[in-house]
């Protein structure tokens, strides 16, 4: 028992040394700026790529809206015309302006002459009511 009362160091005998404590180290800090702004670097040529594809593709697309708008242009045309053939009595014209308008693509038919339109009847509004109580 003696052995381990020698071995035990008193508090009062232990050489207090100051801690020094080293400087925090800034490599972290190097790494995480570095690491960004690669980041930010890959990012912005990456946008820049992909602005630039988006400019071509819309380069390629504006040829085919021009030609859109020709083929247009000329269908519009040729109702038009049709339509006037159809005003004027053609049967051939009649036909094509009814299957136009049946899909949706021609024009409105013409309203008939005033002499020859029946008087219109007023439907009551869905408000009204037909009996009054």
């Amino acid at each position: 028992m003696a052995e381990e009362n020698e071995n035990i160091v008193e508090p009062d005998e232990v050489d207090e040394q100051p801690v020094v404590v080293a400087p925090a180290s800034n490599l972290p800090l190097i790494i995480l700026l570095a690491a960004l702004t690669v980041y930010f670097a890959f990012q912005t040529v990456q946008l820049a790529t992909e602005r630039t594809n988006l400019g071509l593709v819309k380069a390629n697309q504006d040829v085919a809206i021009q030609e859109a708008q020709k083929v247009q242009t000329q269908f519009k045309t040729l109702v038009t015309k049709t339509g006037q053939l159809a005003a004027q009595g053609h049967a051939g014209a009649k036909m094509v302006m009814e299957e136009l308008q049946k899909r949706g693509l021609g024009a409105e038919p013409e309203a008939p002459a005033p002499e020859t339109k029946m008087p219109e009847t007023k439907a009551p509004a869905k408000g009204e009511s037909k009996t009054a109580k």
